[in-house]
């Protein structure tokens, strides 16, 4: 029997990454995939939501056109959405598809794969040998069985949203996280009568009390979100799902087309039966993996991307990916996956992003920082747009002053927290920050604002 190099089970985004770095050092590897081989991300994840986000937030502008003194009258037709999502979405993983119909047929396999052994692997009934292996077999989405029995198809996923010939005339979100958010004021701004269930009191992945706040109320002033409040009872009809709630002691019932669990993602990596290296390895929650290594235990197998994290971001994938393919050709030599700047972004409007450490894992961790705030609702820039909404707030050290992280509710979110992002990794000091240039009219000339109430209260 052949000894790999390394297998790499999974092409999703890290698999993908794995194996494109992995091809530059050995041709002696293996990729087996179960499912298409294209990435979440590509196929259900980040790109059709962002066409469908697009979409919605165009539509928007348009029927909000009185911000900018326009007077608007527009007849929209919304029927050929979900046909540009989906010819969007194949126009992105027909282009991953085509990358790996270029690899060399002996490195691939489609099918179902489980350890027999820390050296051996089984797929289809046929069993390969390693010496190291990467698992990159990434996750699926959360929903609860009981009422997948009960509404059948009218219960859907991420997984089956974005297959729908047409936009649905209403929608109950299960969720009220990055995904349900998005997926969520998306289908409200195309018109969709939507709802959303949040268990908790909290909206997307702001820790800061007072933006948190902000966001509630802001986003609340758009959107239906029913805070701390869940479906008690759900039943099917001929053409709704019917689900039953309390709200102020008053039970209620819903009518609605579809209902979107959102509530996170599971990983798959108990599909492998790890328990065949070692027993104790059954309970995947207790997986014992170095955080900066991706190694498992002392085995020369390494878990990357959504299948092993609290970041399951197609960014981190891709670089975790890349990165282990070091250790497992270099085994029992291995070293830590150099780690990124935290940057998380929720294409919500306003846009979220937690940036570099958040407000709660500083105060969890008892660091002396000062809070830098600016609020855009008084921004020059962002009144000239008419999206003068959300705030920004910027932690710095108080003894060495460096910028530590940053969370923001804001018009074009995105780019700025990028800026801030490269900012703190190279551990740039508030006075060092406040030294660039901040070009006028910007919305960036807020993180100065900001930056220049933290500096105030060093004094």
């Amino acid at each position: 029997m052949t000894m790999f190099d390394i297998i790499i089970i999974g092409a999703g985004t890290a698999g993908i990454s794995s194996y494109k770095e992995a091809v530059k050092h050995t041709n002696n590897i293996l990729i087996i995939n179960d499912g298409p081989w294209d990435t979440t991300c590509a196929r259900v994840g980040c790109m059709p939501s962002k066409v469908l986000i697009s979409t919605a937030n165009r539509m928007f502008d348009i029927q909000n056109a009185q911000e900018v003194a326009l007077d608007v009258s527009a007849n929209i037709n919304t029927d050929q959405v979900m046909q540009h999502v989906q010819t969007l979405r194949d126009r992105f993983t027909q282009a991953t598809l085509k990358d790996v119909d270029q690899w060399p047929t002996e490195h691939k396999i489609s099918g179902k794969a489980h350890f027999i052994d820390a050296q051996t692997v089984e797929v289809n009934g046929k069993r390969y040998k390693s010496k190291s292996f990467i698992l990159a077999v990434g996750s699926t989405p959360n929903y609860d069985q009981i009422w997948k029995q009960e509404l059948g198809n009218r219960l859907i996923t991420t997984d089956q949203i974005f297959e729908l010939k047409t936009l649905p005339k209403s929608i109950a979100v299960i969720g009220s996280g990055v995904i349900a958010l998005e997926i969520a004021q998306a289908m409200h701004r195309l018109g969709v009568e939507t709802t959303i269930f949040a268990r908790s009191k909290r909206i997307g992945i702001l820790t800061s009390s007072r933006l948190q706040q902000l966001a509630q109320k802001e986003l609340g002033k758009e959107l239906t979100i029913l805070f701390e409040t869940l479906p008690s009872e759900v039943k099917c009809s001929q053409e709704n799902a019917v689900l039953t709630y309390q709200l102020d002691e008053t039970e209620k019932t819903l009518k609605v087309e579809y209902v979107l669990a959102a509530t996170g993602r599971t990983s798959l990596i108990d599909t492998l039966k790890l328990e065949n290296i070692d027993n104790s390895f059954k309970d995947i929650k207790l997986l014992p993996v170095n955080a900066k290594t991706k190694q498992l235990e002392t085995y020369p197998i390494f878990i990357v991307g959504d299948a092993y994290t609290s970041t399951p971001l197609q960014h981190e994938a891709a670089h975790e990916g890349k990165k282990v393919v070091y250790n497992c050709l270099n085994y029992p030599q291995v070293n830590a996956v150099k780690t990124l700047t935290p940057l998380g972004i929720v294409f919500s409007h306003p846009e979220m992003a937690i940036v570099g450490q958040s407000y709660k894992q500083l105060k969890d961790e008892g660091i002396d920082f000062i809070t830098g705030e600016a609020s855009y609702e008084r921004q020059g820039r962002a009144i000239v747009l008419g999206k003068n909404k959300g705030a920004i707030e910027v932690y710095i050290e108080r003894e060495s002053q460096k910028l530590l992280g940053a969370e923001l509710f804001t018009e074009a979110t995105e780019h700025m927290a990028h800026l801030l992002s490269w900012i703190i990794g190279e551990e740039l000091t508030l006075n060092d920050i406040l030294e660039k240039p901040f070009y006028h009219p910007t919305l960036e000339e807020g993180l100065r604002t900001a930056l220049k109430h933290a500096r105030r209260q060093l004094k």
